[in-house]
């Protein structure tokens, strides 16, 4: 018998936590699959379950949850005194699912399904040093236009998942200026950007296909860069992101890279999966195959 720890956010995802734990505990239960219930009762919960709990006897750390919910359970985890790991198993219930799509397991009882199997996928992982403060990110790593876009969409939460797509527009007339120096390897692209984004996953925020070619263990963070460029040219560029035809644009330049850094004259914040953390400068390398996942 196989013994999973699972983490319910009674808050998150609209605050469909124990409900959706109805509907899939008949799964684990025919699977012969013990499972300790853990509640997190404030922000950054999972984040200390998975950094210190006793994961002795133990086969897997599970959630329902969204993206949050995973880079807490993943920095918790690779940021413990013992270097212990679990594989990770996710179960949809978040208003974020950039991972769950990518995967192309959206529905909470088939991630139930799949974590049950108990079959493992290698997860790369992006180790971000930030202004000398440390974070794993396992989705992206945004500066510029996608991190003030990522601060406004946090003020209109109200409007669910829409809300990035919303934000990222309201930023595009902006017109911001965002001088910087990007290190690729050995080169050095100095430039006026929109933003730069890396991405270990195709999508981001409310399914854009922000990196079509990204996959979650090669070993390498997909980096978009697109320069400044003129509101118009910016605003025809957004839709193409639903499709990851964007790429095809002469905007945008697509590298498929294992690190990269970001430095300015300027303290900027950074967007680091999802969330608003950390300030430049940025260094950004790949970890390949550094965790499992269960989906």
């Amino acid at each position: 018998m196989k013994k999973y720890y699972l983490i319910i956010n009674p808050k998150g995802g609209h605050k469909k936590g124990f409900h959706i734990f109805d509907k899939i505990k008949p799964i684990f239960e025919n699977s012969s699959i013990k499972l300790t219930i853990l509640k997190t009762e404030y922000a950054g919960h999972a984040f200390d379950f998975a950094n210190t709990l006793d994961y002795n006897s133990y086969d897997a750390i599970c959630a329902i949850g969204g993206d949050g919910t995973m880079y807490e359970i993943i920095n918790g985890m690779l940021k413990r005194k013992d270097g212990k790991t679990l594989p990770i198993g996710l179960i949809t219930g978040g208003t974020g699912n950039s991972f769950m799509y990518d995967v192309d397991c959206l529905d909470p009882i088939e991630a139930t399904q799949r974590i049950v199997r108990h079959q493992l996928r290698p997860l790369d992982i992006a180790k971000v040093d930030a202004a000398g403060q440390l974070f794993y990110a396992f989705n992206i790593i945004g500066w510029g236009l996608a991190t003030d876009a990522g601060r406004l969409a946090e003020k209109l939460r109200w409007i669910g998942g829409i809300r990035y797509d919303v934000a990222s527009i309201i930023e595009v007339l902006k017109g911001k200026n965002r001088l910087a120096k990007l290190v690729i390897d050995n080169e050095v692209i100095e430039d006026n950007f929109s933003f730069i984004i890396g991405c270990n996953t195709i999508h981001t925020g409310k399914a854009m296909k922000m990196a079509p070619l990204a996959k979650l263990n090669d070993g390498k963070i997909d980096l978009i860069i697109v320069r400044k460029t003129s509101k118009i040219k910016l605003l025809k560029l957004f839709p193409k992101l639903f499709k990851g035809d964007h790429i095809k644009s002469p905007l945008v330049d697509y590298r498929q890279v294992t690190n990269f850094s970001i430095k300015l004259n300027d303290v900027n914040d950074l967007l680091i999966d999802g969330e608003i953390l950390g300030k430049t400068p940025l260094t950004v390398k790949m970890l390949p195959k550094k965790l499992n996942v269960l989906v």
